[in-house]
């Protein structure tokens, strides 16, 4: 998920690691059960707003220009080069990105655990 899903800069993959963490605890167990789908679908947009609310975007090419004033081709090995430079990798780039989503999913899935509806 890396780089917005294979580094093209979509769906930011922290974001679709922390639903799909929520939905280990609450996604159904048979594609049959609508109804557990209905269930799991109040956490999963939750942690879709709270995420876009704190980061300020959903996708990882926009979530690069509020974070380096500019998106990075991260297939493109010259690019890619460019967003190491620019931090990339350091802990307020996407790592900090990273760590706001699971700090997210954690507590949806603390709530969950804990009978708190939200």
């Amino acid at each position: 998920m890396s780089g917005g899903i294979a580094r093209r800069g979509e769906t930011c993959g922290a974001l679709i690691g922390g639903i799909m963490a929520i939905c280990q605890i609450v996604g159904r167990e048979s594609i049959e059960d609508t109804e557990q789908y209905g269930r799991a679908m109040v956490p999963a947009a939750d942690m879709y707003l709270r995420f876009k609310e704190e980061v300020g975007h959903t996708i990882c090419a926009e979530i690069h220009k509020i974070l380096y004033g500019r998106t990075f081709k991260l297939y493109d090995n010259e690019d890619r080069q460019a967003f190491l430079a620019a931090g990339g990798h350091e802990p307020k780039g996407c790592p900090g990105v990273c760590d706001k989503a699971a700090k997210i999913a954690a507590n949806i899935i603390l709530d969950l655990k804990s009978g708190d509806s939200g």
